[in-house]
């Protein structure tokens, strides 16, 4: 009996040892659909990279930057009137309309903006009127940028409107780039800003309460000020307008070239 089980025993272990281990190859069709989810996956991960990027650049060409320079447009006209700190609104005199025009031409001749790019048939109606509110936006803030620094009456008003038109004048027979361009345009009305908010600012800041005691204390300043017709503003226009300023040339250091 012993015998027996042990021949028993041995039998199913020569059987166990001689089943031979077969591989199955693996299945072509899975391995092709395995291939294309992954493939999937990773297209589907890219699309949604650049539609992201797409929504962030249109959120940025047709929210942010009209808003920013809208904003331009409402600061650059605003004064704060002396003594009682009252908001006043100042409109562009036309010469600002008309260096508005010349200086989105410079930009267009320099390279900072494609224009041909902006508008197209190709475009459809509500994206070139997109691109058209952002063009109009960004007039409006140049031409309120000019009335920023540009003095609003008397001889100054005369000077320094001379200064920018023999300046744009000159630049539209120049060779330059559009960051050369920028550059010199900021130097230009910071000069601007210093000589307005600065100096002539300072000649017409009030010395005293009254017409007759600010002329006993200071004539000198008093008939300068008679003299150039210049308004007196309270000392925060011009924090204004330098805030003015820097949102106006960060939303031009941000508006794109082109576009598409």
């Amino acid at each position: 009996m012993k015998e027996r089980l042990e021949k028993t025993a041995n039998d199913i272990l020569d059987r166990a040892g001689s089943v031979d281990a077969e591989i199955v190859p693996p299945d072509e069709n899975e391995m092709e659909q395995q291939s294309a989810l992954s493939a999937i996956d990773t297209s589907g991960k890219r699309l949604d990279g650049e539609s992201a990027r797409k929504r962030q650049r249109t959120l940025r060409l047709y929210v942010f930057l009209p808003l920013l320079f809208l904003t331009v447009a409402l600061m650059g006209g605003l004064r704060l009137a002396s003594p009682d700190s009252a908001f006043v609104f100042m409109r562009p005199a036309l010469v600002c309309l008309f260096f508005a025009v010349v200086l989105i031409g410079l930009f267009v001749r320099g390279g900072i903006i494609a224009f041909e790019s902006w508008f197209s048939d190709e475009y459809s109606t509500a994206h070139n009127i997109a691109n058209g509110v952002l063009m109009l936006s960004l007039f409006a803030a140049t031409a309120q940028v000019f009335n920023s620094v540009i003095p609003e009456t008397g001889l100054p008003f005369w000077v320094v409107s001379f200064c920018f038109a023999w300046t744009l004048w000159n630049n539209l027979f120049a060779e330059f780039d559009g960051r050369k361009l920028l550059r010199s345009l900021i130097a230009l009305f910071a000069f601007a800003f210093v000589a307005k908010y600065v100096v002539l600012a300072g000649l017409t800041a009030p010395t005293g309460d009254g017409w007759l005691r600010s002329m006993i204390e200071n004539p000198a300043k008093e008939t300068v000020t008679w003299l150039l017709e210049l308004p007196r503003y309270s000392a925060g226009t011009g924090y204004i307008q330098f805030f003015c300023l820097l949102l106006y040339f960060a939303g031009m250091f941000i508006l794109p070239k082109n576009a598409d």
